[in-house]
């Protein structure tokens, strides 16, 4: 199995942590051409996004189907809780973040200039991102982590995110609290994230790539200026 696709994004992220958690030794390839929309990869992958990952040939796309692919076929450590009911909030975690979190952070990237600042529009896209927290913490099961004791693919889809958010948001918008901080579910989540060493490592891998991202843009609005 081969998974094209880079650190920067959360999504590719995303797969990456499960397939750590689950011990799979995935390999992490560059896309055909180079880019998402380059001829070789579009050939491979018409969606033209990543991440995809290649299994025998075939492309299989779509980070959450990837992620329920590794469950059913990589062995090792569960991604997944035995309990019906737990399996069902862990797949829900990771689609509340796709639905309500995830849409709200490239609101934010377009406010991150003080100068040209829209509040308006900051505040709209913080109640947003306020119900969209709201959402996660709500339907969370038990502790530490989004379901039970140990990582899940809900943790996978909401770690790389609120790394991001954290890059984005909160150290951006000063008035708007980080709730990872605190002592609620998000809280208490964030530090369960943070002391295992697969999600760990994985989410402060990410969280540099997302700065070196953030530096590129930076200077590429310099150069243009």
């Amino acid at each position: 199995m081969k998974l094209y696709g880079a650190l920067a994004s959360p999504y590719v992220t995303r797969v990456v942590m499960l397939a750590r958690i689950k011990g799979i030794d995935l390999e992490l390839a560059e896309l055909p051409g180079g880019s998402p929309r380059s001829p070789e990869y579009v050939a491979f992958n018409p969606i033209a996004k990543i991440p995809s990952l290649e299994v025998d040939g075939h492309c299989l796309p779509e980070s959450e189907v990837i992620c329920e692919y590794l469950e059913e076929v990589g062995g090792g450590a569960p991604g997944l809780p035995v309990d019906p009911l737990e399996r069902a909030t862990a797949r829900l975690v990771s689609r509340i973040v796709d639905l309500y979190v995830a849409p709200c952070t490239s609101d934010f990237f377009r406010q991150m200039n003080p100068a040209t600042r829209d509040q308006a529009a900051v505040d709209a896209a913080t109640a947003e991102l306020n119900k969209g927290l709201g959402f996660l913490e709500h339907f969370m099961g038990n502790g530490p982590f989004a379901v039970g004791d140990v990582p899940t693919i809900g943790d996978c889809a909401a770690a790389p995110y609120l790394m991001l958010i954290r890059k984005i948001v909160f150290a951006n918008f000063s008035e708007i609290a980080d709730p990872t901080k605190g002592d609620g579910r998000l809280g208490t989540w964030w530090t369960a994230i943070m002391s295992d060493d697969a999600c760990r490592n994985t989410v402060e891998e990410y969280g540099k790539a997302v700065d070196g991202f953030m530096q590129a843009m930076a200077a590429r609005i310099t150069a243009q200026a």
